[in-house]
């Protein structure tokens, strides 16, 4: 299974870090330990370096014009998709891959990219709490959901914002190869949110 996580500047980096990682682990897990080449990839608008939210840069294995075919696409949000959801080309470029996908997904605003790209058109879907009004706003998905961390809506997931890409990302794997196997994932990356100040009022 090739997941294919699209980056461009200025996409929040735990927007897509965090379901790297689980999907990598993933990856790991099932291979005893071996992470089968290939399995995740980053993918961009070319292949320069990109440079996202808090400047970290990351160099992506395919530029749009030659990724692979994708079972999994997650598109990340950020700053950038103010930018991106303008950006013709690479709205052509989600809403044809997204045809051959058999999970099309997002984090945070990732979903206003998947609305006006089409494959989130008209469906149930979530994005980062301050950004729900905005998604309504946009007038292209069915419904737009608050207070949640993820919505499934057919083959499309969207997830609120930041961390909730690794919620989200968990439940796919756990979808794809069985409960257990999300349960060992979350355990290997000792994922088990207990914030500071979570109990204060």
């Amino acid at each position: 299974m090739r997941i294919g996580i699209l980056i461009f500047p200025v996409a929040e980096e735990l927007d897509f870090v965090g379901p790297w990682e689980v999907f990598t682990m993933s990856a790991m897990v099932r291979g005893n330990g071996d992470l089968p080449k290939g399995d995740v990839v980053l993918i961009a608008e070319t292949k320069e370096p990109v440079t996202a939210a808090k400047g970290m840069r990351f160099l992506p294995d395919y530029s749009i014009e030659d990724a692979p075919e994708l079972d999994i696409l997650l598109v990340p949000g950020g700053f950038g998709t103010r930018t991106e959801v303008n950006n013709k080309k690479l709205m052509d470029w989600i809403a044809k891959t997204s045809q051959s996908c058999k999970w099309v997904t997002s984090v945070c605003t990732g979903a206003y990219l998947l609305t006006e790209a089409g494959p989130a058109a008209g469906k149930r879907v979530t994005t980062h709490w301050a950004f729900i009004e905005g998604l309504r706003e946009q007038g292209k998905a069915g419904e737009v959901l608050e207070n949640v961390r993820y919505v499934r809506d057919g083959n499309v997931i969207t997830s609120a914002g930041v961390s909730a890409g690794i919620d989200m990302s968990l439940w796919l794997i756990g979808e794809i190869w069985g409960q257990e196997h999300a349960r060992a994932v979350q355990h290997f990356m000792e994922y088990n949110p207990n914030p500071p100040y979570a109990g204060l009022t």
